[in-house]
């Protein structure tokens, strides 16, 4: 995992206040182009992302903290089973010359 993502993520877990459950991190690109439309090169294999278990009031509380503490992508699932909804989090840059990457979305 990227240091610095970690150190930011760090930061919005003491915001957050609770144990934050990570089920998705490190993803090697052979099995993220099974399971992303990222491909072989998105934010989780290069340890700079994170899908972390929560639902409802939780979610929206721990959207506002890594929006405002500046992670620059963030998704938001809350359909389905309780048990399969998460929140996105990413700290991807925006590229220069390139359309702006979305930094905030829904599944």
């Amino acid at each position: 995992m990227d240091e610095n993502f970690l150190e930011l993520l760090q930061q919005i877990r003491n915001h957050f206040g609770k144990p934050m459950v990570v089920t998705s991190g490190y993803r090697h690109p052979d099995y993220n182009e099974k399971v992303s439309k990222t491909g072989r090169t998105g934010p989780h294999t290069k340890g700079q992302a994170v899908d972390v278990l929560i639902t409802g009031k939780d979610a929206i509380k721990l959207f506002a903290i890594a929006q405002n503490l500046g992670m620059t992508g963030i998704g938001l699932n809350q359909r389905g089973p309780h048990n399969k909804r998460f929140i996105h989090m990413d700290n991807l840059p925006d590229i220069p010359g390139k359309q702006p990457r979305p930094h905030c979305w829904t599944y």
